[in-house]
C-alpha cells in the first residue's frame, strides 16, 4: 500500500492507504479529526466539506491520490478555539438544530468569505447552495455568513 504524505489543518502526516481511499476516512479513520461528517458518500449533501489548497471539495468522493501535496483544512483547523467569525456567528444566530451538516456548512461559507469578504445575499444562498441542511435551517445559515462577513468587515 502506498505511503502518502498530507497536510492538514497545518500539520504534516503520513499515511498508508490505497490510493482510492477518500480523503474523508483518512481524515477521521487515520487522522482522528472526526468534525468533517459522512453525509451521503456521493458528493451531493456537502456535510463532508473540506478545503484543499483554499477551496471546497466533498472528501467523500476525493481519493486520497488526488491531493497530492495540497493543503488540507477541517473544521478542525478553521480555529483551536471556536472564534472564527463564521463560528461566531453560527452561535450568535442560533443555527444548529441537529447541527449534523454544520462543519460542511461552515466550511462552504468559509470558503466563500476567502474569495468574497463581502458577499450580497444572492452570492451567499449561491455559494451555499448544494449545501444540504435536513433541519431546514437556510435562513438561519445565511444570516449567520451575512453576519460573519459584517463583523469580519469591521
Amino acid at each position: 500500500m502506498p505511503n502518502y504524505s498530507i497536510k492538514v489543518n497545518g500539520k504534516s502526516h503520513s499515511v498508508e492507504v490505497s490510493a482510492d481511499t477518500p480523503l474523508l476516512w483518512v481524515l477521521r479513520d487515520h487522522l482522528d479529526l472526526a468534525g468533517t461528517k459522512y453525509g451521503c458518500g456521493i458528493a451531493l449533501c456537502g456535510t463532508c466539506t473540506v478545503h484543499v489548497n483554499g477551496s471546497p471539495v466533498r472528501s467523500c468522493v476525493m481519493p486520497i491520490g488526488q491531493v497530492g501535496d495540497g493543503e488540507i483544512k477541517t473544521i478542525e483547523g478553521l480555529s483551536e478555539d471556536g472564534s472564527h467569525p463564521l463560528q461566531k456567528a453560527w452561535k450568535t444566530v442560533d443555527v444548529p438544530q441537529c447541527g449534523y451538516c454544520q462543519a460542511g456548512q461552515i466550511m462552504s461559507a468559509a470558503a466563500l468569505l476567502e474569495s468574497n469578504p463581502n458577499p450580497t445575499e444572492v452570492e451567499i444562498k449561491e455559494a451555499m447552495n448544494g449545501n444540504l441542511c435536513r433541519c431546514a435551517s437556510y435562513q438561519r445559515i445565511h444570516e449567520a455568513v451575512a453576519l460573519a462577513a459584517r463583523e469580519s468587515q469591521s
